[in-house]
């Protein structure tokens, strides 16, 4: 029988008077690569660990991969699951590959993966140094092969790319794209949205520990309605000919700057605005259309009442 990855239906966490999860409806699809997004304390860390069985929830009912997480059966469950924290604490004396050896035994995972997981990770060469030699970089590449111990089916990834440069970050979601064709689900948490934007199926943002905004970056975007913007290449002295174009144009904004413009306008008015541009092509010598980014969206959600 197929489950969702994820199963969250009013989820609750109370810490004294703090509500860090506030009613939290959450259902992730098996092989989806799913983000969670949120301002510091939204209550994102705290729905990890709810997830993962770490915490108990005050109230609610969460299901991974079809079981509770406070059922027995849940047991079974966890030797299928990969978790890499925000923090993870190591111990600087041991090398990379008895690091691996160390929680693939907590993990019953077999050690001869060791090695290996550390070659696709990257840290091959550094695998018998000691890892108070590590760069930030490293310690995390070593977090996220130790995630993947036991060959997990569904990955919980705390801000996984933190400390990792371009090329890492590169490496690290084309590993997540072979996972997911694998069948892996991986629901992960960043604060670097530019990162994430055109990586993930679908994202979630907390805000308060409320689920405020569920769905693809697209339908986010459109559920907001904000408006486009439109960089302008002109041509010398054409400035005033595009100010008195778009007189006509009440929903469009302009500013001008030397040869260059940043129109606005509403979604809706895309399309008369470019054909009014054009018709300027003696004016206009270059256009680009910049949607609104995640971080636009993100701040759109975060700014609302």
């Amino acid at each position: 029988m197929a489950y969702n990855a994820i199963e969250i239906q009013g989820a609750v966490k109370h810490f004294g008077p703090t509500r860090a999860v506030d009613g939290v409806d959450l259902t992730v699809r098996t092989g989806e690569l799913f983000g969670l997004i949120g301002h510091n304390g939204a209550g994102k860390t705290t729905l990890f660990k709810m997830m993962l069985g770490l915490l108990p929830p005050t109230r609610g009912d969460i299901r991974i991969d079809g079981q509770p997480v406070r059922g027995d059966a849940f047991r079974e469950v966890r030797r299928r699951i990969g978790y890499l924290p925000e923090s993870l604490a190591l111990y600087d004396n041991l090398s990379g590959l008895e690091i691996m050896q160390f929680f693939a035994r907590l993990k019953n995972a077999d050690l001869a993966s060791c090695l290996p997981l550390l070659e696709k990770v990257g840290l091959a060469d550094a695998a018998r140094r000691r890892v108070r030699g590590y760069s930030k970089g490293m310690r995390q590449r070593l977090g996220f092969a130790q995630a993947l111990l036991g060959s997990p089916r569904l990955l919980f990834l705390d801000e996984p790319t933190n400390g990792l440069d371009p090329q890492g970050i590169r490496e690290f979601y084309q590993l997540l794209r072979e996972l997911r064709e694998q069948g892996v689900t991986a629901l992960l948490s960043s604060h670097i949205l530019a990162e994430i934007q055109l990586r993930v199926d679908r994202l979630a943002l907390m805000k308060t520990g409320k689920m405020q905004a569920l769905g693809t970056v697209a339908e986010l975007r459109e559920a907001l309605n904000l408006p486009l913007d439109f960089q302008l290449t002109l041509a010398p002295g054409a400035g005033e000919s595009l100010q008195r174009a778009l007189a006509g144009q009440p929903a469009a904004s302009v500013q001008l700057d030397k040869d260059t413009a940043h129109v606005r306008c509403p979604r809706e008015h895309k399309m008369a605005l470019l054909h009014l541009l054009t018709n300027l092509e003696d004016s206009v010598v270059d256009l680009q259309i910049r949607e609104p980014s995640l971080e636009d969206v993100f701040l759109g959600y975060s700014d609302a009442a």
